[in-house]
């Protein structure tokens, strides 16, 4: 018994020594492209940040000197004061009109499946070709926006969007609120739709009406999908660059720099690559902690 035990043993431990190198094979692709696509890009940017170099070339190592200088930088951290105000003002619109359109079109009617369609479409429209859309939509001289509100008498004459930051900042909200509220939306419906009729159908029958369905039973049950989506809306309006650079290019005086475009400005404008590192890095440390706040949240309504 014992010799037939040895070669059994042996033949299991090749088994898994076969199954590791098949788990490692099959993980190899997708490391590989971690690696020569975010680990090794992150170093490099890490350690430019610790240089004074230009994007013409050259430049000496200077520790932690850029990191100070961030540290008086007003206009970043003025950037960075307009990106969170953006983000708290937007991911709420996001969230609530993608929610109502979701409890709109949740049932899969031919005419509920056709409004679904229509909202999702904008979501496969580049953000560049939506800004510029809207940017002529809002233009006041050839902008059919402003022409519709005047022959309805909704304003007497044209509105000029992109001289006040106020306005300028409310157009960008109203294009990304077109182009990304459908994203939501199926996000949200998916959500829904998983959720079991029998609870439903057992609520209706307890007499519990649609909007108390809503609060007591579609919301907490939609939990997850809610602060995921929340979560992905929030950390890409932090990293807002393009809508901003084509519809205002931080016009008024600056007033509507985000935080990426004031890299930006930094990094390929004023050719300090550097600097523009040290702002990443700042900028990604910035969002990883919100996105490990935003997880704990999650991880604790779950277990409550």
């Amino acid at each position: 018994m014992r010799k037939t035990g040895v070669p059994q043993e042996a033949a299991q431990m090749r088994g898994r020594r076969w199954n590791e190198l098949q788990g490692w094979l099959f993980m190899g692709p997708a490391l590989l492209f971690v690696v020569v696509f975010v680990l090794f890009p992150l170093g490099q940017l890490i350690y430019t940040s610790l240089t004074d170099r230009s994007l013409l070339g050259g430049g000496r190592f200077v520790g932690i000197e850029n990191y100070l200088r961030i540290w008086r930088d007003s206009s970043f951290w003025r950037a960075l004061q307009f990106t969170m105000i953006y983000t708290l003002v937007l991911t709420p619109i996001l969230m609530g009109l993608g929610y109502a359109l979701a409890l709109l079109t949740v049932e899969n009617t031919p005419l509920k499946r056709l409004t679904r369609t229509i909202a999702f479409l904008p979501v496969i429209i580049g953000i560049s070709s939506s800004s510029l859309l809207w940017y002529w939509l809002l233009d006041e001289q050839v902008g059919l926006f402003n022409k519709l509100l005047v022959d309805l008498h909704v304003i007497k004459e044209p509105i000029v969007w992109f001289v006040t930051a106020d306005l300028a900042f409310w157009a960008v909200v109203i294009s990304i609120t077109w182009k990304v509220v459908g994203f939501g939306m199926v996000l949200f419906v998916s959500g829904i739709q998983a959720i079991n009729p029998e609870i439903i159908e057992a609520a209706i029958m307890d007499g519990a009406g649609y909007w108390r369905r809503v609060r007591v039973m579609l919301l907490p049950l939609t939990r997850r999908i809610l602060l995921l989506t929340t979560l992905v809306s929030a950390i890409g309006s932090m990293l807002a660059f393009d809508q901003f650079y084509i519809m205002t290019s931080g016009a008024p005086r600056g007033q509507t720099f985000t935080a990426v475009y004031w890299i930006y400005q930094n990094s390929f404008v004023s050719f300090k690559l550097g600097y523009g590192s040290a702002l990443s890095v700042v900028l990604t440390l910035i969002i990883l902690v919100f996105a490990a706040l935003q997880i704990a949240l999650t991880v604790r309504s779950e277990a409550s």
